[in-house]
């Protein structure tokens, strides 16, 4: 295939830098290694989390394009238009922090694990275990979540039973990742959705044709190593009986909520709205709070608001079931806004054009743009560490390339979500990590070998990529 051509949209911003300063490619990456340095510093050494790293980079950005001739007003509103672009995002994360809440007084949620618990048995424990978390995940389109309630439950019980930890760590995280990538409800998912420009149903649906043999394959392989510890464990299921005996004394337990996540999958194969779509969602939960769990109309709006607030005097069921809310998006909005404001600098004032000019002449192929968007998301996942740039800087980067090959932004948003929400979890320090290690007690380095669904995403992305096998093109005729 010929070389590709800069898109106009760069060749417009080419003609706006002529009027100012040329802008050298070691101060192109200035505001990258800025917040590289900071983010290593903060959170393996201050643990002061990513928001001022994000911050001071942005400062940094907005000195050089002052120095490059643009004025504060044309760089604060870069900063704007950065933000503005997710602001569906921003919407839709405060509906899921609704839907977690109406889903949890509804019953719905702890009916989900409820069953899922039900199923489990030593022979299939590892499997399961990814696969449990995984459709917990699905519901609740939160990794972080899924793992703090449902996985470290399994984690749990899983240890109880002999299991090797770094092992149940790999399952558990595999299948929180998988839910994670594949749920409407999933703040990453819609980011990258937002960034790339494509409808977040139909990435859900270019999504799926990658998740899901990443996640059998790595079943398969769950199944395999699983089964070697079965003869050496001592079975003890008290931890997952005092969860679900639990769970019925507060819910009345019931098969119809199943029906919700059914619902939710519908709505994005259907491909529907994703905003009337999740809002229908919530309402269906607050219902199903009323009717089936005969809720208070007040405890129900609190729950959707503040979260649920679990009272069992159990406190594994309390710590599952405490969750969702308006509220507990605040923390997630505040860094997508950073992220997204860091995002519109860089590209008003040229740094990604420039970076990207570098590097755009070695690209020949269409396979050589998906690896090339592939190693930049894993570059900044391994210089920040945090998910949401290294979803929105490889998401905005390559729009222009992606457009003039015709190609459809969905495969750039799948690539982004793939790196930058699943594949950063091979970062021993990224935030998923460290958060993982935490909540399950094992070492980065130990689980990160048995995250067989993250390596299994990577390779089928750059495999496709390569052969053209669901390359979506832009039909222009």
């Amino acid at each position: 295939m010929k070389n590709i051509n800069l898109s106009k949209n760069y060749k417009n911003q080419e003609e706006m830098f002529m009027r100012k300063k040329e802008l050298s490619l070691p101060l192109a990456l200035l505001p990258i290694i800025t917040v590289v340095f900071f983010a290593l510093m903060s959170v393996m050494k201050w643990g002061a989390g990513m928001y001022l790293p994000i911050i001071c980079s942005i400062m940094v950005a907005v000195l050089i394009g002052i120095y490059l001739g643009f004025s504060y007003d044309e760089l604060q509103k870069s900063l704007v238009e950065g933000v503005s672009r997710a602001l569906p995002a921003f919407f839709i994360l405060l509906i899921v922090g609704t839907i977690i809440g109406s889903w949890i007084v509804g019953g719905v949620i702890p009916a989900l694990i409820y069953y899922s618990l039900k199923i489990i048995s030593p022979s299939i424990f590892v499997p399961a275990a990814a696969a449990v978390t995984g459709i917990i995940a699905i519901s609740t389109g939160t990794s972080f979540t899924s793992i703090a309630t449902v996985g470290l439950a399994l984690m749990v019980t899983g240890i109880g039973m002999g299991f090797p930890p770094p092992l149940l760590a790999g399952a558990i995280i595999s299948g929180a990742y998988l839910g994670d990538s594949m749920s409407p409800l999933s703040d990453t998912t819609n980011l990258a959705s937002a960034m790339a420009g494509c409808d977040l149903f139909e990435l859900i649906g270019h999504i799926i044709l990658t998740g899901i043999p990443a996640f059998l394959i790595s079943i398969v392989m769950f199944y395999f190593v699983g089964i070697k510890h079965v003869e050496s464990i001592s079975i003890s299921t008290e931890e997952i009986a005092l969860i679900y005996n639990g769970i019925s004394q507060s819910f009345n337990i019931n098969p119809l909520l199943l029906v919700f996540p059914i619902i939710t999958i519908v709505f994005s194969i259907k491909k529907f709205p994703a905003v009337p779509s999740l809002i229908t969602i919530s309402i269906l939960g607050g219902i199903s709070a009323l009717v089936l769990q005969k809720a208070d109309f007040r405890l129900v709006l609190n729950a959707m608001t503040f979260g649920y607030k679990s009272n069992t005097g159990i406190q594994m069921i309390d710590s599952l079931l405490s969750r969702g809310g308006i509220v507990s998006m605040g923390s997630t909005i505040i860094l997508m806004l950073l992220a997204t404001a860091l995002g519109g600098i860089l590209e008003k004032v040229g740094f990604l054009n420039t970076i990207l000019k570098s590097v755009m002449k070695f690209i020949k192929s269409d396979g050589q743009l998906i690896l090339l968007t592939v190693l930049s998301g894993f570059a900044v996942a391994f210089a920040t560490g945090a998910q949401l740039l290294a979803i929105l800087l490889p998401a905005r980067m390559f729009v222009p390339e992606f457009k003039a090959r015709n190609l459809h932004l969905k495969n750039l948003a799948r690539v982004a979500q793939s790196i930058g929400a699943i594949g950063i979890n091979l970062v021993p320090w990224s935030v998923p990590c460290i958060f993982a290690s935490n909540i399950l007690g094992v070492e980065p380095s130990k689980f990160i070998p048995y995250l067989f669904f993250v390596f299994m995403t990577v390779i089928i992305n750059l495999a496709y990529g390569f052969t053209g096998f669901t390359i979506t093109k832009i039909n222009k005729n």
